[in-house]
């Protein structure tokens, strides 16, 4: 059955086209998103698997309740404030936006508003059309040689760089993330926020709104400002703190400021408003044709290639899987899913690390991924519904730590993945690795090498290596009707420790269980299963 996608905000037909067109079947309903008790009975129809929006629909925890089949959420836009992504991630659902669409667009109206500021564009136009000629009143500055400030120099901000370089400004970028050589590709100087703060003539906000970047620029930054400074945001409201601004202009600290973004918005109200040398647009940075267009063709191709494929892009709270890698991962993916879910139905007592060990070929891949992956395994058998996205969200509120080490080929195989779980009491560790055949199995249980096929139904003994074994395991289990598709054994050493792994065709019933426990010749049954 083909995948079923909800479009409840103004989409182009073309993006809407290409849902059909990969064939995901779709729902166009572009003022939907606009009441919120229509969509949630829209959505409690159910069947669907996608969420496509813009900036209207607000995907609240109630609308995700109501969502029992809703595995992914695009936002045609960088902004996702209108979602609720740790309620998302709990319930398991990917939420996607589409940074990249209108990048150059809200750059350019970055550009755009601080020559307005610069030179009072709007006062003067306002001016002039009510029959006034004040060209003494409107005495600008010019860009050139002066030294722009840029905090956040990611996608948006680069492209910022870019432009003021070629207005021959002088650019100093601050972003914990800047590396020195991206800084020296990109022709900027690379400082820390007081060093830009005292050094800048203009100003431009480029960072997403977190608990980390909420008035970065406030009253006491605003302070350490050039004297004359002048201030653009288009890029989240909040960054700057509006009344702290409006003072400072109204002190002659802050010279003037251009706004597309507020604190609250619809903006129908400010501080900021009314005061001289203030621009303020209502929120256009990626208000144009081209860049509406971009992110809806965007959005609708990044949930088809979820959904059909499981190529992950531009995901917020996990990792991103792109095609090619999901068509490469899928059969390691799945195997990080079983080591996981062997530890997870073995280990009854609460997990406080994972260590994931990842050789060869498999340390070259996504390993967020990878990691996400084993997190679900061992967090299924107490939460069926857990998946990459939830998983480990629901391990970081149990206090469960985890790790990831990557190293070259070691063996006799290309790669393998290796979990290691340790509780209060005790350690375990599995093995596993992907087969041509790009089919996974077990290569080593508790440091125990084996060759074990993954099936479904699966039993697995531990016990003192002595002859008869193998007997007793047959001829219990067919006493009782459980019939063996393949048997896999391993030990240390002869007459020392020794496990066996067996995929059968059914689940292992109470009755067969109890029957190798009775013969008194096992430390450990252990009925398990796998999605497979």
């Amino acid at each position: 059955m083909a995948p079923k996608v909800l479009v409840s905000d103004k989409l182009s037909e073309t993006a809407v086209q290409i849902f059909r067109d990969r064939g995901v079947e779709v729902d166009f309903e572009p003022n939907l998103g606009k009441d919120k008790d229509a969509l949630i009975a829209k959505i409690k129809e159910g069947g669907y698997e996608g969420l496509a929006i813009r900036s209207a629909t607000k995907v609240t925890q109630e609308v995700l309740d109501a969502a029992t089949e809703l595995k992914v959420v695009a936002r045609a836009g960088i902004g996702v404030d209108n979602v609720d992504i740790p309620a998302a991630s709990k319930k398991g659902v990917i939420v996607m936006n589409t940074p990249f669409g209108n990048s150059i667009t809200t750059a350019e109206h970055a550009i755009a508003m601080m020559f307005a500021v610069a030179r009072q564009i709007p006062e003067a136009d306002a001016s002039t059309q009510a029959g006034k000629w004040e060209k003494s009143k409107f005495m600008g500055v010019e860009l050139t040689a002066k030294t722009l400030g840029v905090i956040g120099a990611g996608n948006i901000g680069s492209i910022v760089c870019d432009r003021a370089r070629g207005l021959k400004m002088k650019v100093v970028a601050y972003d914990p993330f800047l590396s020195q050589d991206r800084a020296d590709k990109m022709g900027v100087e690379k400082v820390e926020l007081d060093e830009l703060l005292a050094r800048a003539d203009f100003i431009t906000l480029h960072v997403p709104l977190t608990d980390k970047t909420r008035g970065i620029l406030d009253a006491d930054a605003l302070a350490k400002t050039k004297k004359g400074v002048r201030i653009v945001n288009c890029a989240r409201g909040g960054l700057v703190d509006e009344a702290a601004l409006a003072e400072a202009i109204k002190s002659g600290q802050v010279a003037g400021a251009a706004f597309d973004v507020f604190e609250v918005e619809p903006a129908t109200d400010s501080p900021l408003f009314g005061l001289k040398n203030v621009v303020c647009t209502p929120h256009l940075g990626a208000s144009t044709t081209e860049a509406q267009e971009n992110v809806a063709l965007q959005v609708a191709e990044q949930i088809s290639d979820y959904l059909l494929t499981g190529a992950v892009t531009n995901a917020l709270n996990m990792p991103s899987v792109t095609p090619e890698e999901a068509k490469v991962m899928g059969p390691w993916i799945k195997l990080a899913e079983h080591l996981g879910a062997f530890i997870g139905q073995m280990t009854e007592e609460p997990i406080q690390e994972v260590t994931m060990i990842l050789d060869g070929v498999a340390a070259e891949m996504n390993t967020k991924a990878l990691d996400c992956a084993v997190i679900a395994g061992l967090m299924k058998p107490v939460n069926p519904d857990v998946n990459m996205v939830s998983a480990p969200v629901i391990a970081k509120d149990r206090g469960i730590q985890s790790a990831i080490t990557t190293q070259g080929k070691s063996g006799v195989f290309d790669g393998y993945i290796k979990v290691v779980v340790k509780t209060a009491s005790r350690e375990r560790s599995i093995a596993g690795t992907v087969f041509s055949d790009g089919k996974p199995r077990f290569i080593q249980i508790k440091g125990i090498n084996i060759d074990a096929e993954i099936g479904q139904h699966m039993l697995y003994t531990t016990n003192q290596d002595e002859p008869g074994i193998i007997g007793t395991l047959g001829g219990t289990l067919g006493e009782k009707g459980v019939n063996i598709a393949n048997f896999t054994l391993g030990r240390k050493e002869s007459a020392g420790d020794a496990i066996a792994l067996l995929y059968i065709d059914a689940p292992l019933t109470d009755e067969a269980r109890d029957a190798l426990v009775a013969t008194g010749k096992f430390q450990n049954v252990s009925a398990l299963s796998f999605d497979i």
